[in-house]
């Protein structure tokens, strides 16, 4: 309370002897404490009004970020993933994969690319089947551009593994790369002049040759 009043109370608590009546302590005192209680309710209504202009700014936040037009940076992404658009469709064809030598595997190769998200996401599937139509190999990955770093991702799963890479992007083919141990793997994809899809991937161990272990040429798919 305000040090008038709260001297006012002290004084007059001490009776007639300072020419105040004594029950005008009392006077004094519900005085005090009306004076007090409007300042905790002027507090209350001064944080309610804050907090109900902090909710309606909020909102209105809200609101403008709904008006606004779609970002740049999305028709950035969606313009640089048009650069991929070749890939799209059903692709099949042969694939040899090497383990080791003398244990090649010949195989047919599928992949199904499609776009999601408004072109925003390239989904590709890929399986290796053999002649009686087993599925021997199977991975799921996605590519998508991060225009903030102005770089490709690669995201590929399988088997419960999954890779995260960066993609480049080369006209009319991609290739990515990664470190397993002291093995350096390359996968480099290009679209032939007939249209086909050649893709090889090769591992090089320490300053060794490198060894190839996959080989296909895939054909588009009506």
């Amino acid at each position: 309370m305000p040090v008038t009043l709260y001297n006012r109370v002290l004084y007059t608590m001490r009776g007639s002897d300072n020419g105040f009546p004594s029950h005008y302590g009392f006077c004094a005192k519900e005085f005090a404490n009306e004076n007090r209680n409007f300042h905790l309710h002027s507090s209350a209504l001064s944080f309610h009004n804050v907090a109900r202009s902090s909710i309606h700014d909020f909102f209105s936040l809200l609101s403008l970020a709904a008006l606004q037009p779609v970002s740049n940076s999305v028709d950035a992404q969606r313009e640089a993933m048009r650069k991929l658009s070749f890939l799209a469709g059903h692709w099949s064809g042969p694939v040899t994969i090497v383990h080791g030598p003398g244990e090649a595997l010949h195989l047919t190769q599928t992949e199904a690319v499609e776009y999601q998200l408004d072109g925003l996401v390239l989904l590709i599937e890929g399986k290796s089947t053999s002649a009686d139509g087993k599925v021997l190999f199977s991975a799921l990955a996605t590519i998508a551009y991060d225009d903030a770093s102005h770089t490709y991702r690669f995201r590929a799963y399988n088997d419960g593994h999954y890779l995260d890479t960066e993609l480049s992007v080369p006209a009319n083919g991609f290739s990515w790369s990664f470190m397993a141990g002291l093995t350096h793997i390359v996968n480099t994809m290009h679209l032939t002049g007939k249209g086909e899809w050649d893709e090889v991937t090769e591992a090089t161990v320490g300053s060794n040759p490198p060894h190839r272990s996959v080989d296909m040429q895939l054909q588009h798919q009506p």
